[in-house]
């Protein structure tokens, strides 16, 4: 497993279509675009005008004032919305480069970000993003604009190695702040993280970003956070360098370990039920393509029932 993605790779999400057997040489300009689209756009649409009735028209978008006043069929003609802002939020810290199966986290961070930037500029959205995390290297910060350009940077900025023995430090709530500065009401904000935390300190900052903005969560999970395995005794080296001894063979620790991280992930679901924020959790032992396309269609088929 590599630690660090490609940039040719993630350039080359823009096509790759192989992995899911899709037919179209394209896959974001297909299966994930659509999708993306119909999930994050359904409801991008401004009123245009008024015009008459026409057969075969959709008579869900009558205009019945203006037919009552007239006494002729009148029809309410929509323009789908051509831009939006889109932010990419991508957490690099030391913690992102673990991985037990698949590939690290900081990877499947990346492939996500790529993917997901993709579609949205192929909508004509206003692609930009945050790189945040690394002690080391800092935040980086690219504005929402036309083009390619933010999002090239952006990924870019992704496969450059980080610290990896440096301590963690915990700034997303500050980075969410600073990345969603000056962005108009509207805009789609994605936070791509390690969200294996406790999620209630975040609850303040996404309840302000809420109000303007629609958000997205997707934690980048891994096998080992929700059970460990059975290795017998293992040193780990944390963020911070010091080195920690588990027995794995424990199973009231192991069970513990378990019960832990699913408290923590139905707090971090309840607080997205109540601020009404979209959870997309995707795995490193899982093909990224195939991740977040299941994702995007569970949450399709919610936003129809």
């Amino acid at each position: 497993m590599s630690l660090y993605p490609r940039l040719d790779d993630l350039l080359e999400l823009r096509h790759q279509a192989h992995t899911l057997g899709v037919p179209s040489h394209h896959l974001v300009n297909s299966t994930f675009a659509g999708l993306y689209a119909s999930v994050f756009r359904g409801a991008g649409v401004n009123f245009e005008e008024v015009r008459e009735y026409r057969e075969g028209d959709d008579i869900r978008y009558m205009d019945w004032k203006v037919t009552a006043r007239i006494n002729e069929p009148h029809l309410k003609v929509f323009r789908e919305e051509r831009e939006r802002s889109v932010v990419l939020c991508v957490d690099r810290g030391p913690h992102m480069a673990f991985g037990t199966r698949g590939t690290f986290k900081g990877v499947q961070a990346a492939r996500a970000a790529a993917l997901i930037g993709w579609a949205a500029s192929r909508l004509q959205d206003r692609v930009g993003g945050m790189a945040f995390g690394d002690p080391a290297d800092g935040l980086k910060h690219f504005r929402p604009a036309r083009g390619r350009r933010a999002l090239w940077q952006l990924l870019r900025t992704l496969t450059i190695p980080g610290s990896t023995q440096a301590a963690s430090i915990d700034c997303l709530a500050e980075a969410l702040k600073r990345a969603t500065r000056g962005l108009p009401t509207g805009s789609l904000i994605f936070v791509i993280a390690d969200l294996n935390r406790e999620a209630r300190d975040l609850e303040p900052v996404l309840g302000n970003l809420r109000q303007r903005s629609s958000v997205v969560l997707i934690p980048v999970d891994d096998p080992a956070d929700q059970a460990i395995p059975a290795m017998g005794t293992v040193t780990f080296t944390g963020t911070d360098g010091r080195l920690i001894e588990v027995d794995t063979e424990d199973e009231g620790a192991r069970k513990a370990y378990q019960e832990a991280w699913q408290q923590r992930r139905e707090t971090l679901s309840a607080l997205t039920n109540r601020l009404n924020i979209i959870l997309m959790p995707i795995r490193t032992d899982q093909e990224i393509h195939a991740s977040l396309i299941a994702s995007l269609e569970q949450r399709a088929r919610s936003r129809a029932v």
